[in-house]
């Protein structure tokens, strides 16, 4: 096949996929052994839809390769499913998110210990929106189970693998406990919106338009973080904070 040939049926895979389509899963589709020549065509093709500012790109997203919409566009698309179920993550969940993706794989004792509190209702809120999963089991006493990231968490947040996310001397934490709420607050307000909506976006397009079923996963461009306020009395402490206080 023609390199001119072969770049239009890259194309359409990748316009009627709904989701990230790998090397090599597209050069078998292919029918092209030479992953290198896939590869090269794709960054042309990345190229001349860059170079022509169109509303659609393609981008390298969780370890494949997808068409998605710009977020400069995402306004249109979010009109279109306006009535479309929007699924939010509360601030425990994100923080928690936050600690798994960081310091995978850990266990639940393990996360607590880092945000202080017990964190069974968010690990099952990550799990349910396939954002988080188990990865194994540490072998110690109990062998208790081991949480990590999903290939759905790097597509949500617009990531192409785990290097990808924000360095963590980035951020100034002054102690370990309190690291994974300074990480949750300053990445959702200072990475993640423009990387989720992106994301969010890329998922509106090609599981709606194209395929026709509705978004029900999370859309974490609705996302919301409230201002860090002081603890109340009777309610869960802060991250780092003694208990007994």
């Amino acid at each position: 096949m023609e390199d001119t040939e072969l770049k239009k049926a890259l194309e359409t895979l990748l316009f009627i996929a709904d989701h990230p389509l790998p090397v090599d899963g597209l050069a078998q589709l292919c029918e092209v052994k030479n992953q290198e020549r896939v590869k090269a065509l794709l960054d042309e093709l990345k190229a001349v839809y860059d170079g022509e500012e169109r509303a659609l790109q393609i981008m390298q997203v969780a370890g494949g390769w997808q068409m998605s919409t710009r977020p400069a566009y995402s306004l249109w698309v979010r009109k279109l499913y306006h009535n479309k179920m929007t699924v939010r993550l509360t601030q425990a969940a994100l923080e928690t998110l936050c600690i798994i993706a960081y310091k995978q794989p850990l266990t639940r004792a393990e996360i607590e210990a880092i945000r202080g509190v017990e964190v069974i209702g968010p690990l099952d809120t990550l799990t349910e929106r396939r954002l988080i999963t188990v990865v194994g089991r540490r072998e110690t006493t109990g062998r208790p189970i081991l949480y990590g990231t999903t290939t759905e968490f790097l597509r949500q947040f617009g990531l192409n693998t785990l290097s990808d996310l924000p360095k963590l001397e980035n951020f100034n934490v002054e102690n370990p406990a309190a690291s994974a709420q300074a990480t949750a607050v300053e990445l959702v307000e200072e990475e993640s919106a423009t990387a989720l909506e992106e994301a969010q976006s890329a998922k509106e397009t090609s599981s709606g338009p194209i395929a026709g079923e509705e978004n029900q996963a999370a859309q974490p461009e609705a996302v919301t973080v409230p201002e860090p306020v002081e603890a109340a009395p009777n309610t869960e402490p802060a991250v780092g904070e003694d208990k007994g206080k």
